[in-house]
C-alpha cells in the first residue's frame, strides 16, 4: 500500500452507557478516495466526528495517527489546523450571508488593525469557486442557491482552510443525478492535486464510481476493507458486510390487495405560483390528473423541479385554497384543503423530503416528535395527557424498530434512518388513510431502506394508500403498483409496474 496518511486504531466511544464504537480500525492512504460504508447507526459519522474534533480527545478511547504524528484533537479548530476539514450532512452555512462570507466564516481575511478585508475575502472566494468549477457569484446569499451550489460553497470553505484531508458525510443526499456526478468528478480532480478524501455514502453506485477502497462498519466495529480494483467491486458483497446478511431482494414482496375504490382522484389541478412566473410558466402545476386506489402505492417520477414536491404540498394544503384550482376527490368528498392541519384531521398526511428543516424538531425528544402531528389525540381540554403520549411514543418506536436508548432521546442524536422512522411514526400516529411520501429513503442506507419499505407495505396491507415521490427510479419500480411521470409541472406518462423500466421512464422526460 502507498504512504499511510491516517491510522485510527481501536477507537471506542459510548454515549450514556450505549457503546457506539467498539474498536474501529481505519487506514487511509495519502491521495486516495476512501469510502466509509455501513447501516445508519453503525458508527460512521461518530468515527469521523472524533477525527474532526467534534468529540474531543478524552471522550473516546483509541489512537489517531495523522501524517506520522499522534493526534489529540480537543476541538474542531485543532483538526482544521492540521488540514482536516469535515463537511457534515447537515450543512453548516448561514443562509442569510453571501457565498463569499460563508467561505471564510471562522477563517476571516484580516487587514490592518484586525478588520476584515472584504476586497480580499470576495476576491479569494471567487478564485476558489472558479478553481472547483463552480459558477457562483460570491455576493449571492446562500439561501438563494441550489442544493448543488450550496454543497460547492461548503467545499470551497474547506479549500479555503487549506484542507489536505476532506471528509464528506453523505454529500449527495440532497443532490440530483447531475449535481452528484459533478461533485464526484470534483473529488477525482482533488485526488490528482494530492487531496485525500473520505466519503460516507449509502449510494453503492457512487462509491464504486469514485472510491479506491472502502471500509465497512457494522454495529460499531470494522467488518472489512475492500479494494475497488477497476471500479468493479461486488455490490452484493458490500451489502452482505453492511447488514450482516444477504438481501435476496432490495425490496420486500408486495402482497397488499388493491381494490377498485379510488381514495384520491385529482382532475385538472393547477397551481398558480402566487402570481409569479415559474420556470417561464404561469403555473407551477398545469392540468395534473391522476388517481390512487385503496391499498395501492402510486409512484411519481421526474427530475428535480418537475413539480413532484409541489404537487404533494398542494394536495396537503401548504399553499392554501386560493392558489390551487381543480377538482380533488378525497375519500369520496370534494376537497381543497386550506392548510395542513385540515388535511391531517381529514386523513391525509405528508412526509416531507427534508426532515431536518421542516419534518422534525431535532432538539426535542422522540416522544414529543411522535405526537406532534396530532396532539389532539393525547390532549384533554388544553392539557396534554403525558401518560397517553408516552404510551403512543413507545408503541410506535417498537413497531418501527427504532434504535434508541429511550423515547426521551433527542431526535438529532439518532442516525438518519432512525430519524426517518420517527418522521414516519409522527405521520402514522395521526392514523391517515393516505400518505404522501416525498423521498422517504433519502440519505439512509440499504438496510434502513428495507425497513422503511416493509413499513410502507404493512401500511397498505392494513388498508392505507400511498403516493410515493422518489428520485431513484429503481426504488419506484421496486415498490410501486403504478408510476406517473412528471415534467415541467405536468403528468406526461403513466406505467404499470410490470412494464416499467428506467429507460421507459426517461423517455417520457427527455
Amino acid at each position: 500500500m502507498s504512504d499511510i496518511l491516517l491510522h485510527m486504531d481501536n477507537i471506542k466511544k459510548n454515549f450514556s452507557g450505549v457503546q457506539a464504537l467498539s474498536g474501529v480500525n481505519l487506514q487511509v492512504a495519502r491521495g486516495e478516495i476512501h469510502a466509509l460504508m455501513g447501516e445508519n447507526g453503525s458508527g460512521k459519522s461518530t468515527l469521523m466526528n472524533i477525527l474532526g474534533g467534534v468529540y474531543p480527545y478524552g471522550t473516546y478511547e483509541g489512537e489517531i495517527v495523522y501524517e506520522g504524528r499522534q493526534c489529540h484533537f480537543k476541538s474542531i479548530k485543532d483538526s482544521e489546523k492540521r488540514g482536516i476539514a469535515i463537511i457534515h450532512q447537515e450543512l453548516s452555512l448561514i443562509p442569510g450571508l453571501s457565498a463569499g462570507e460563508n467561505i471564510f466564516l471562522g477563517n476571516e481575511k484580516r487587514g490592518r488593525f484586525g478588520a476584515i478585508d472584504w476586497d480580499s475575502t470576495y476576491r479569494e472566494a471567487q478564485d476558489i469557486l472558479k478553481s472547483i468549477g463552480a459558477n457562483i457569484d460570491v455576493m449571492t446569499p446562500v439561501r438563494d442557491l441550489s442544493a448543488g451550489n450550496v454543497q460547492m460553497v461548503e467545499i470551497a470553505k474547506a479549500i479555503g482552510k487549506k484542507a489536505r484531508l476532506l471528509i464528506l458525510d453523505e454529500p449527495t443526499s440532497s443532490l440530483n443525478d447531475e449535481e452528484s456526478k459533478r461533485l464526484l468528478d470534483l473529488l477525482l480532480e482533488f485526488k490528482k492535486s494530492g487531496i485525500t478524501s473520505i466519503i460516507i455514502s449509502h449510494k453503492l453506485k457512487e462509491i464504486t464510481y469514485v472510491a479506491d477502497r472502502l471500509t465497512v462498519i457494522r454495529d460499531g466495529r470494522t467488518i472489512a476493507t475492500l479494494d475497488n480494483n477497476d471500479h468493479s467491486i461486488d455490490e452484493d458483497l458490500i451489502i452482505k458486510h453492511m447488514v450482516g446478511r444477504e438481501l435476496d431482494s432490495l425490496y420486500p414482496p408486495r402482497d397488499a390487495t388493491v381494490s377498485e375504490e379510488k381514495v384520491l382522484d385529482v382532475k385538472h389541478l393547477y397551481l398558480n405560483n402566487l402570481g409569479r412566473t415559474y420556470r417561464g410558466r404561469k403555473y407551477s402545476l398545469e392540468d395534473v390528473s391522476f388517481y390512487l386506489r385503496k391499498g395501492e402505492i402510486v409512484g411519481i417520477a421526474g427530475l428535480q423541479g418537475s413539480g413532484r414536491t409541489i404537487l404533494c404540498r398542494s394536495l396537503f394544503g401548504c399553499y392554501g385554497r386560493g392558489a390551487v384550482k381543480g377538482e380533488v376527490t378525497f375519500l369520496g368528498e370534494r376537497v381543497l384543503f386550506s392548510n395542513p392541519k385540515e388535511a391531517i384531521k381529514n386523513g391525509l398526511c405528508y412526509v416531507t423530503e427534508n426532515r431536518f428543516q421542516n419534518g422534525l424538531l431535532l432538539d426535542k425528544p422522540v416522544v414529543d416528535n411522535t405526537t406532534l402531528s396530532a396532539l389532539w389525540r393525547v390532549t384533554e381540554g388544553v392539557v396534554i395527557n403525558r401518560e397517553k403520549e408516552l404510551e403512543a411514543a413507545s408503541k410506535y418506536a417498537g413497531q418501527m424498530q427504532t434504535r434508541l436508548e429511550t423515547i426521551f432521546d433527542r431526535v438529532g442524536s439518532l442516525s438518519g434512518g432512525n430519524q426517518q422512522k420517527v418522521l414516519l411514526a409522527k405521520c402514522f400516529f395521526a392514523e391517515p388513510k393516505v400518505l404522501l411520501l416525498d423521498e422517504p429513503t433519502r440519505g439512509i442506507d440499504v438496510g434502513a431502506k428495507y425497513d422503511i419499505y416493509t413499513l410502507i407495505n404493512r401500511y397498505t396491507q392494513e388498508g392505507g394508500s400511498v403516493v410515493m415521490v422518489s428520485s431513484e427510479m429503481a426504488e419506484l419500480i421496486g415498490m410501486c403498483d403504478r408510476i406517473y411521470v412528471m415534467n415541467e409541472g405536468r403528468i406526461v406518462g403513466e406505467l404499470e409496474a410490470a412494464e416499467a423500466t428506467q429507460e421507459k421512464i426517461m423517455r417520457f422526460i427527455v
